[in-house]
């Protein structure tokens, strides 16, 4: 499911919800949050009391940021998001 906010100045946001998520990383649920607990996958937010999304752009980003890890691409890691492997 993926939600789409309208932010000042016209900015649209989509926010994806965790089976979303899951399906565009293919990483299973537990991955996704041990990984954000070593600070190694964008932070989600709060869409509710128990209820939360990511924002598109950071998971295409993070995607990204792993395609050029795994080729070599010695700039790899812009947004931070983790140490690149070697």
């Amino acid at each position: 499911m993926t939600n789409v906010i309208e932010l000042e100045g016209s900015v649209r946001v989509r926010i994806l919800r965790l089976p979303e998520v899951q399906r565009r990383t293919g990483l299973s649920r537990s991955t996704i949050y041990v990984r954000l607990d070593q600070g190694r996958f964008p932070k989600p937010v709060s869409l509710g009391a128990r209820a939360v999304g990511w924002i598109e752009s950071e998971v295409d980003e993070w995607i990204r940021e792993r395609i050029a890890e795994s080729r070599g691409d010695s700039m790899a890691a812009s947004a931070g998001y983790g140490e690149t492997r070697r």
